[in-house]
């Protein structure tokens, strides 16, 4: 008689993730605040701090399982990173170049709409 041994891997759960629809390089501006940026890092999901994350007003706060970019960001007033989920951004490739002190850090220039990742920084 043969017994079944139980499965030892275990079953590992994760959240449904959508799929990143920006990329390093990509200038991109937020839908209900008055910024700019270009993309240097990409979260799968939410991944700052609950503080953080309870901070936003509940009536517009994001969902967790989405994609988060990191960006390298600009308004009238100051340069700064930012930390936005996918549902909030839009392209703006036509907008014009980021005037961000880091820029150059990261990337060797604007090319049909987005910025050149330096080949330091790829993956």
């Amino acid at each position: 008689m043969l017994e079944s041994s139980p499965d030892p891997s275990p079953v590992v759960t994760a959240p449904l993730v959508g799929r990143a629809r920006f990329a390093p390089g990509d200038i991109v501006r937020h839908r209900m605040f008055d910024f700019r940026g270009v993309v240097f890092d990409i979260d799968p999901v939410f991944a700052n701090s609950d503080e953080w994350y309870e901070a936003i007003p509940e009536e517009i706060r994001p969902a967790k399982e989405q994609p988060y970019y990191h960006l390298l960001a600009e308004n009238g007033e100051s340069s700064y990173i930012a930390y936005v989920s996918q549902q909030n951004l839009v392209s703006d490739a036509d907008g014009g170049p980021i005037d961000h002190p880091q820029i150059d850090a990261m990337f060797e220039g604007l090319e049909s709409g987005r910025y050149r990742v330096r080949a330091i920084h790829r993956h």
